[in-house]
């Protein structure tokens, strides 16, 4: 049975099915996602499918549903997820946040999509949008059954967290960071419960906050984005997973498995792009969209280069 569509931040298209799943990942955590088929889709036909994640904080409601949905319109079978802890999925501390499991949750994605009876196991492809394009590649590295990746506006989630943004943290201020995280992990025991970031504002100030932040918000904070599952904060004592983790290390591993990275002529989080496509092994491709900001890849289908996307995963599959 079809899931209602009140709840989702974009108009899904009528040519489309949408169906609410769950599944387990390897850590027996229960996934919740969106199935989005062609609603002509022939199911005695090997079909090829596409597992979506978010961006950080957000929710499969929202830009992983505007992708699943256009992609599905093209003739993919996608799969748009909830991460682990977030959203509807299942786990405990709510709002927690893991670099291992986060890039899991892509593999389960894949089991999932190959337990469907009319999805070919071999044309099984992976987008990740912002920081679910770090985890993509991340579990692309080890998950030889993701066939080809994709990511749109990309951001190494672990990259900031060891390095700081453009990598301008110190030796002397992680650690710092890592004393104050140790403290609360103390004040999180005392208190019975963890810790949240800074969740999203209830009223959106462009001049309250820093650019970056301001960008972010306008999409998280109006009618455009909001959603109330996805409120931008994560458990505190999350980061030591991400400072763990580190920048992308294994890229070359991915090949010859291709990658392609979209990004924008404006995106703030450019270099993240960059650096993969300097550090990945062929084939691998960059696309950069004039004009394009980084927020405008979470649901700018004027901006979003979905014919260019879905040509990448036909061919790919055919390799």
């Amino acid at each position: 049975m079809a899931q209602e569509e009140g709840d989702l931040t974009f108009s899904p298209s009528t040519e489309v099915t949408r169906t609410p799943v769950r599944y387990k990942n390897r850590y027996g955590i229960v996934i919740a996602a969106d199935l989005y088929t062609p609603k002509d889709v022939d199911r005695s036909v090997p079909q090829s499918a596409i597992v979506i994640g978010p961006p950080y904080g957000g929710v499969k409601e929202q830009s992983p549903g505007v992708y699943a949905n256009e992609l599905a319109r093209r003739g993919f079978v996608a799969l748009a997820f909830d991460p682990s802890f977030n959203g509807e999925s299942g786990g405990e501390s709510r709002h927690a946040s893991s670099a291992e499991i986060f890039a899991e949750d892509f593999s389960a994605g894949v089991d999932y999509l190959g337990s469907l009876g009319y999805v070919d196991r071999n044309r099984i492809g992976a987008v990740g949008i912002c920081g679910s394009g770090g985890f993509a590649l991340n579990a692309a590295q080890v998950d030889p059954r993701i066939k080809a990746v994709a990511t749109s506006a990309l951001y190494d989630i672990n990259r900031i967290a060891r390095g700081g943004w453009l990598d301008s943290q110190t030796d002397q201020e992680r650690r710092a960071a890592l004393q104050a995280i140790a403290a609360q992990r103390w004040l999180d025991v005392d208190s019975g419960e963890p810790a949240l970031t800074r969740v999203f504002p209830s009223e959106f100030n462009p001049d309250a906050v820093d650019p970056v932040t301001a960008e972010f918000h306008e999409y998280y904070v109006t009618d455009r984005g909001r959603h109330p599952r996805s409120i931008g904060g994560f458990t505190v004592t999350s980061s030591p997973s991400h400072i763990n983790f580190g920048a992308l290390a294994h890229l070359p591993d991915i090949s010859p498995r291709p990658i392609l990275l979209i990004t924008g002529e404006h995106a703030h989080s450019r270099y993240f792009s960059d650096t993969v496509y300097e550090q990945a092994a062929e084939p691998k491709e960059l696309v950069v969209v004039p004009g394009a900001r980084h927020i405008d890849f979470y649901d700018r289908t004027d901006l979003i280069p979905f014919d260019k996307i879905s040509q990448f995963f036909s061919e790919s599959f055919v390799r």
